[in-house]
């Protein structure tokens, strides 16, 4: 089950810590920290997205 979980869940975190330079956050205090982690996924989950669909058929879905 472990070697499951790694495989599915622990390789996005380490994504985007690596994308944050996964040092520290930028900002201070829970509010904060928590908005510029739902940005990280935000984008990561855009970016995800875009490599499955391409850029222009997420544009096309968007405007529908």
């Amino acid at each position: 089950m472990m070697r499951l979980r790694r495989q599915t869940l622990e390789h996005p975190f380490g994504t985007l810590k690596a994308w944050m330079g996964s040092t520290h956050f930028l900002t201070k205090r829970l509010a904060n920290v928590s908005t510029e982690m739902s940005l990280h996924v935000l984008a990561s989950d855009l970016k995800r997205v875009m490599s499955i669909l391409g850029v222009n058929e997420l544009i096309r879905v968007a405007r529908a």
